[in-house]
């Protein structure tokens, strides 16, 4: 998982992640990794069409998506 995010962060590609939320709902998003902090990812949802706090004990899964992204694309 550690892998595909930093790769998001380096290369400017979009993921896609399964993410439990604080009330334990299962989504799915499509994020682009903008920080990698300790216990946490800054990303840009593109869902919610801005940067989100996630947690990486909240992460279930991590796979790559295809296109390069600009923030806001």
């Amino acid at each position: 998982m550690y892998p595909l995010l930093l790769h998001s962060l380096k290369q400017r590609k979009k993921v896609i992640m399964i993410y439990i939320d604080q009330n334990d709902n299962i989504t799915q998003r499509t994020v682009q990794v903008v920080t990698i902090k300790s216990d946490s990812i800054l990303a840009f949802c593109y869902f919610r069409k801005e940067i989100r706090s996630f947690h990486l004990d909240r992460i279930l899964f991590v796979g790559k998506s295809s296109k390069r992204v600009k923030y806001g694309a």
